[in-house]
């Protein structure tokens, strides 16, 4: 099949690329840039050019392939909610030229869309409103393709890690460099999920091949790293001393990353293994990735 991806020469979009391509799928990958062709065209891809707020380059991408695996995402914090919508409509120009056929749509969230106190997450839980956690409008803009019969589907992601990148632990690992301490907030114990890189592309693969419509899927390996002991991977890593911030003082030490720190979103992949047979490999986990970490040598 040919599968459009969004997000195709990043992190996680060049992964599942090569997954793609393993696999016997023949990949059109949206860019920007002529590195960004070239490196697709290294790859055994072909490039298809634009943006994610190039809504026409999204409608005749998707309408030139069999299917679509959208994994990009502008991470400019400083105006997160706007991007947050406009990945919204992102996820609706592409899903406007599947309507009324069968070819599938896999988008992509996180598992910190779900709220669930004193409990794993797990796929059947609903995300939270986009008017309280506003990266959850990539979900409300499947669902809503998914009640208009595109088979829509949504993989939500843990922090996703190798030696070079741990989502969003790389900004933490940069700010401990920056301000000379690694800290965490209150006793530490809050926890967030996380997958290997290695082991994300394959769910993708899966959710494109075999996904249900309005399904979530969740790719996460380890149900939940307390950030205590990333913090604490952090500090060693970096030779800096290890810190603790009250919930008061997160906002002024973290800046927008303060947002997340204090959560405890620990969730479960049990699902997602039995419906599409996703089965995880022998991969390092995250504090294993952190203690060799490429950033801890630069």
């Amino acid at each position: 099949m040919r599968v459009f991806v969004t997000g195709a020469t990043g992190f996680i979009g060049s992964a599942i690329v090569r997954e793609l391509i393993d696999a016997g799928h023949q990949v059109l990958g949206l860019t920007r840039s002529d590195a960004g062709a070239k490196s697709l065209s290294a790859a055994g891809a072909q490039a298809h050019r634009g943006d994610i707020e190039d809504l026409e380059s999204l409608r005749s991408g998707a309408a030139a392939s069999d299917g679509v695996i959208h994994c990009a995402f502008n991470h400019d914090f400083s105006k997160y909610q706007a991007n947050c919508e406009a990945d919204r409509q992102a996820i609706e120009a592409l899903g406007s030229v599947l309507v009324g056929s069968d070819r599938p749509l896999v988008v992509t969230s996180g598992t910190g869309m779900v709220v669930t106190p004193g409990r794993l997450a797990t796929e059947d839980d609903a995300p939270a409103p986009s008017s309280a956690v506003p990266r959850s409008a990539s979900e409300e803009a499947a669902a809503s393709l998914a009640a208009r019969g595109v088979r829509a589907s949504v993989v939500r992601l843990p922090q996703v890690h190798n030696r070079e990148k741990h989502g969003l632990v790389s900004y933490l690992i940069a700010l401990a460099r920056e301000k000379g301490v690694s800290a965490y907030v209150g006793d530490g114990r809050n926890r967030w999920p996380a997958v290997h890189l290695l082991d994300t592309a394959p769910l993708y693969r899966l959710a494109f091949e075999k996904g249900s419509t309005g399904a979530r899927y969740h790719a996460v390996a380890e149900e939940g790293v307390p950030l205590r002991d990333i913090a604490d991977a952090i500090g060693r890593g970096l030779n800096v001393p290890l810190v603790v911030k009250s919930p008061e003082e997160a906002a002024e030490h973290f800046g927008w990353l303060g947002l997340f720190l204090g959560r405890d979103a620990p969730a479960s992949s049990a699902q997602t293994q039995e419906r599409l047979g996703w089965r995880l490999t022998a991969q390092p986990g995250m504090i294993a990735d952190l203690e060799r970490a490429s950033a801890f040598a630069a």
